[in-house]
C-alpha cells in the first residue's frame, strides 16, 4: 500500500500529509529512495 501512496504523491494526486499515519514513514522512505526528498515532506 505504501508504494501505491508513493505513486499517487509522485503523480500529484496526494500529498504526504494525506497518507495515513500508519504507513507515512514507509511512504517517506520510498520517496527518499527514489531521490524525491521534496515530496517526502
Amino acid at each position: 500500500m505504501a508504494v501505491v501512496y508513493a505513486t499517487l504523491i509522485i503523480k500529484g494526486k496526494k500529498t504526504i500529509e494525506q497518507v495515513p499515519d500508519l504507513i507515512r514513514e514507509q511512504v517517506r522512505e520510498i520517496l527518499l529512495d527514489m531521490d524525491l526528498p521534496e515530496l517526502a515532506g
